[in-house]
């Protein structure tokens, strides 16, 4: 027999999963679109979060319509990739901006460097929002595995 409360917390629990299902649509497509604008695939490296945030849009969709456990299987593979690509990110933003600064000034002091790479010309903590989607991803992976069929 269900009591309330369990009906309550199963009430709660799936319109958690529908609010992070859209926060995430949201993030997934919205970065991709920015990215896509501001060009976004100079090189190899910088295709790797438009091919993730693609893939992300179609994994969700997927467990939406048809939540199994290989569709949450591979979601969650798919949201850990997420972090792995947003430090990658962090590194590269990072790397370039101080390359860049030392060019201008091959004398900066290491604090200086860094204040200067930080505030550089390609942003260096906007791959934060690849970690952020990883998290909440895994999060709604998390509170989709009883959901399955």
């Amino acid at each position: 027999m269900v009591t309330v409360d369990q009906r309550s917390s199963e009430a709660l629990l799936a319109v958690v999963r529908r609010v992070l299902a859209v926060i995430l649509a949201l993030a997934m497509a919205g970065i991709l679109v920015e990215l896509l604008l501001i060009e976004h695939f100079e090189d190899t490296w910088q295709l790797v979060p438009l091919l993730l945030l693609g893939l992300g849009l179609v994994a969700l969709a997927w467990h939406t319509v048809a939540p199994t456990r290989p569709s949450v299987r591979a979601f969650g593979i798919l949201m850990a990739l997420f972090i792995v690509a947003g430090f990658i990110g962090f590194y590269l933003h990072y790397a370039g901006n101080v390359e860049f600064e030392l060019e201008q000034n091959p004398n900066a002091a290491r604090w200086v460097l860094f204040r200067e790479a930080m505030m550089g010309a390609t942003p260096a903590l906007a791959p934060g929002a690849m970690i952020q989607i990883g998290l909440i991803g895994l999060l709604y992976a998390f509170v989709s595995r009883e959901r399955q069929r």
